[in-house]
């Protein structure tokens, strides 16, 4: 069984049952992490929509269904090297993605993502792994 790591938007997809066939191809058969970002930024998501009860209860059931990839030290570190050799390059990126960035490197998953510009400058500098429709 393959790891791989989702990111929020592909997240959210799945549970719409609205994600594209190749991001289904890699998910099934595959265990599929969720990073401590990931879980944060979706439990916002129903608060600022104003979600129900239910459908709150929903999300996070659907949630614990997943290993997550928690915050510690060496992530701290990889996002703190990730960051700052960003800002260096005069590529500063968004907080949040260098935070799943950092976790799938320290954990060595490939991370799935619909916003695959978010992520490419860690891709071509620090290895991070992006799978999409040209891998399955």
């Amino acid at each position: 069984m393959a790891d791989i790591a989702i990111d929020t938007d592909v997240a959210s997809s799945l549970q719409k049952g609205a994600e594209p066939a190749w991001v289904r191809d890699h998910v099934v058969g595959s265990r599929t992490w969720l990073t401590f970002v990931t879980v944060g930024e979706l439990s916002k998501w129903a608060r600022v929509r104003g979600w129900s009860e239910v459908k709150q209860a929903r999300l996070h059931g659907w949630i614990a269904m997943r290993p997550v990839i928690p915050y510690d030290r060496e992530i701290a570190r990889t996002w703190g090297g990730l960051a700052g050799n960003a800002q260096r390059r005069g590529r500063p990126r968004p907080q949040n993605d260098t935070w799943i960035a950092a976790c799938c490197i320290q954990l060595g998953v490939p991370l799935i993502t619909l916003n695959r510009k978010d992520f490419t400058d860690f891709a071509t500098h620090k290895g991070l792994v992006l799978l999409d429709h040209n891998d399955t």
